[in-house]
């Protein structure tokens, strides 16, 4: 009933730039935050960013100054603008929709890879 869908992953090199997109559709009217997972490989899933329906964010200590989160509220897309991008960036990024202030996301989009090579 509610899917989101995601796009805007590749292959880059480092110091260069990708910006993610993720719409979400179906039967919601409003969600409370949006936001970004990333897992690598041999690592645990981590939260990269997050922004709210109040346009408060948050962001991972290694992303801060680097990546920049943004959505529109009418249009349930949030998307992920990465600059400066280093190898360490290299996941696969799970968009997330929670239309509650608490609780895990019920809401994850199929995931697009990132992947920062030289």
């Amino acid at each position: 009933q509610v899917q989101l869908v995601e796009s805007g992953g590749g292959l880059v090199q480092p110091g260069g730039s990708l910006r993610l997109s993720c719409a979400a559709s179906g039967s919601i009217s409003s969600i409370y935050a949006m936001g970004w997972y990333r897992q690598a490989p041999g690592k645990q899933r981590e939260l990269v960013a997050t922004i709210t329906s109040g346009i408060s964010t948050h962001y991972a200590e290694d992303v801060k100054g680097r990546f920049t989160i943004s959505r529109d509220n009418a249009k349930n897309t949030v998307w992920l603008q990465m600059n400066s991008l280093e190898p360490e960036d290299t996941a696969l990024y799970y968009c997330y929709a929670n239309p509650r202030p608490r609780g895990p996301p019920p809401y994850w989009g199929q995931g697009t890879q990132v992947t920062v090579s030289s």
